[in-house]
């Protein structure tokens, strides 16, 4: 019941978006850039959607969509048109993209959350820095530690000593 309600939330992120992207490019104020990396970003929703159990699809789904958000900032920042008298198009145009990269973190947010329901670890590793979960000293109970025939000479302690 979880996963089903899970998989509406994502379908309904995909499907602002998507109406939100559309509108964003009804006039071309915006490089084919922008449509291309949203369209593809909204591409991989759809395959989360269908993948309702892939921890890969919705990780993939959450990291496009935080590339997204740079990307967007990128392009409004770059090509917002500055003529003094704007038409209602264009203003509107503008206004669905800028609404869209507005809601985007709070869908990174639930896009993070269904990730961590569908099994997923914070666990990030450059080599030098990690950040995660450490289980190292954790036994996995499902392949337990043979049984030693022989006491372990090394941790025994020496004699002792003569008076």
């Amino acid at each position: 019941m979880q996963i089903i309600q899970a998989n509406r939330l994502v379908q309904a992120i995909v499907l602002v978006h998507w109406l939100l992207t559309t509108w964003g490019g009804l006039i071309t104020w915006l490089p084919s850039s922008y449509a291309w990396g949203n369209y593809t970003i909204l591409a991989l929703g759809v395959w989360a959607v269908a993948q309702r159990d892939s921890v890969d699809a919705i990780l993939m789904f959450f990291t496009g969509l935080l590339l997204t958000i740079l990307t967007d900032i990128i392009h409004i920042s770059i090509y917002y048109p500055v003529i003094p008298s704007l038409t209602d198009t264009v203003r509107f145009s503008a206004g669905m993209v800028i609404f869209s990269l507005l809601l985007k973190p709070i869908s990174c947010f639930l896009a993070y959350q269904m990730y961590r329901e569908r099994g997923g670890e914070y666990a990030f590793n450059l080599g030098f820095l990690h950040v995660g979960q450490d289980r190292s000293a954790y036994q996995s109970i499902d392949t337990p530690e043979p049984p030693r025939p022989y006491p372990d000479v090394a941790s025994k302690p020496g004699p002792p000593l003569p008076y």
